[in-house]
């Protein structure tokens, strides 16, 4: 008798053990269930999988009753492409099949509903039943006729037969959710604006992925037409550019959003530029003159994203502007020459009104313009037109202010400190030429310079007078070095300081020559 019992618990333990060896069957990831069939649910809890009904026995049918196996798979939102597998098995009993979008790792799902009654089993393709499972939102809509007709890929996948459509992956819960109440409203353009307007241009964008990815052309349009009369930000602009080049096949809706994307017959930048340019040299605003200069700088700047891949600016359009500067600096001199005589202290009580604040403003213009021709390696050009004017020369030697005369060697500056820094490459004949008319000038302005400099780097000017000075021959070199010796012991440092570039010329002169030994 001990024996036997000793004998079935043995036999008991071993059975628990068995028991507890067996592993649970895969749990089957699923996101979405439009009008769930019974028999795939059946079929489903059959294969290990979960169910939101029930399967309720129902005899095999004859084999001749079958439906062929038929499996289709609508691929991720923004990217819908149904694609037919006669080839893939079928269980009997088993319905339409469709999926959207790749498996993602989806949380446990909840426990099986109650039993349902027998009236909702018999029809169950009338209910849409859309679970997003990792937000963990179920959805149900009664009216699954009205969605498959409002979507092309919901009336394709479902056809007549119903069966079960999967949205798996990262789905945007809000943005589905508008999508299909949208499918259920009425098609009153007024209330869908309102609704699109409450979530704003984001939720905006992703219902339009949603709708482009069903296949719901009413909302495609709804969402365009929001999308539309509203403005958006850089990532906002960056998605619906994506959404456009996906999405190729509705590029006729997407007209309106193109033009504000990109121009249908796009002009050059460089010409717009030179426009711009010609504009602030027209304006009168000094302030905002300023902050457009500023502007335009930055659109030209090499770093700038604004002119990449664009043809170079057309140097003969900034030369005309300039050239119309000169013009009407001249004409400005000529109304100021009743300042010849007024006293040089009196800079303030004269005022910046008349010729005399429009001659700053042309200067300001011309050095701009100047410095543009510069940074592109295109101001060689300028150095003939400075040097040849002889009226501005002449008037500055005879008629005019030294308060106003001293703005002309604000532009001679910007032009000696370019020579002398190596960023013009013009011919020595043109240099000479440049200080033939304009050296004597500034030996004159300096000390006006040196006191209302306005931005002007003086170390630099005097740096670039010496330096440009010593690429001239030697000979010219004695001429001008003459001329700023008799200046310079007259006025000290009311010249500028060219000992050091004096020093050179000497030495090169007359220490360690050519001809010398030493």
């Amino acid at each position: 008798m001990p024996t036997t019992t000793s004998s079935s618990t043995a036999a008991a333990a071993q059975q628990r053990r068995r028991s507890r060896r067996k592993a649970p069957p895969p749990r089957q990831p699923w996101c979405c269930s439009f009008g769930l069939d019974p028999s795939t649910a059946a079929a489903t809890a059959a294969g290990g999988g979960r169910s939101l009904l029930p399967a309720p026995p129902r005899a095999k049918p004859p084999p001749q009753q079958l439906a062929p196996p038929l499996s289709r798979r609508i691929r991720s939102p923004g990217r819908v492409s149904p694609i037919d597998d006669l080839t893939l098995p079928g269980s009997a009993g088993s319905s339409v099949s469709a999926r959207l979008s790749s498996v993602t790792e989806c949380p446990p799902l909840p426990p099986p509903p109650p039993p349902v009654a027998a009236a909702a089993v018999e029809n169950p393709r009338e209910i849409l039943k859309l679970r997003l499972v990792d937000k963990g939102v179920i959805l149900e809509v009664d009216e699954l006729g009205r969605v498959r007709r409002e979507s092309k890929v919901v009336g394709k996948v479902l056809g007549e037969r119903g069966g079960e459509v999967t949205v798996e992956g990262m789905v945007e819960v809000e943005a589905f959710r508008e999508a299909v109440d949208m499918m259920l409203e009425d098609e009153d353009e007024a209330a869908a604006m309102r609704r699109l307007g409450r979530g704003g241009v984001a939720r905006a964008i992703d219902v339009l992925e949603v709708s482009l990815s069903l296949m719901f052309d009413r909302g495609v349009n709804n969402c365009l037409r929001y999308l539309d009369a509203v403005p958006w930000n850089e990532s906002e602009e960056e998605a619906i550019k994506k959404l456009v080049y996906q999405h190729s096949s509705y590029k006729a809706a997407f007209r309106d959003l193109l033009a504000r994307l990109q121009p249908e017959s796009p002009a050059s930048s460089a010409e717009l530029v030179v426009e711009l340019a010609d504009s602030i040299t027209k304006g009168t605003n000094n302030n905002a003159r300023k902050e457009l200069r500023n502007l335009v700088n930055g659109i030209l700047s090499k770093s700038s994203v604004y002119i990449k891949g664009d043809k170079e600016l057309d140097s003969r359009s900034i030369y005309c502007i300039c050239h119309s500067c000169l013009n009407s600096l001249v004409v400005l001199f000529e109304e100021s020459s009743e300042l010849a005589h007024a006293d040089q202290t009196s800079l303030s009580s004269i005022g910046r009104k008349g010729p005399l604040e429009r001659i700053y403003k042309l200067v300001e213009d011309i050095n701009w313009l100047l410095q543009i021709l510069i940074d592109r390696q295109m101001g060689e050009e300028f150095i003939d037109l400075w040097a040849d004017q002889k009226t501005l020369s002449s008037m500055h030697e005879q008629r005019v202010s030294p308060m106003v005369r001293h703005e002309l060697s604000r532009i001679s500056a910007t032009v000696f400190i370019a020579m002398g820094s190596g960023k013009l490459h013009c011919t020595g004949d043109r240099r000479f030429a440049v200080f033939q008319a304009w050296f004597r000038p500034m030996l004159v302005d300096f000390s006006w310079l040196r006191r209302y400099p306005k931005g002007l780097n003086m170390t630099a000017l005097e740096e670039g007078i010496g330096q440009a000075l010593l690429t001239l021959t030697l000979k010219q070199q004695q001429a001008l070095f003459l001329q700023w010796f008799e200046a310079f012991s007259g006025q000290g440092r009311e010249c500028p300081d060219l000992i050091r570039a004096f020093q050179v010329w000497w030495r090169r002169s007359f220490v360690r020559s050519l001809g010398s030994n030493g």
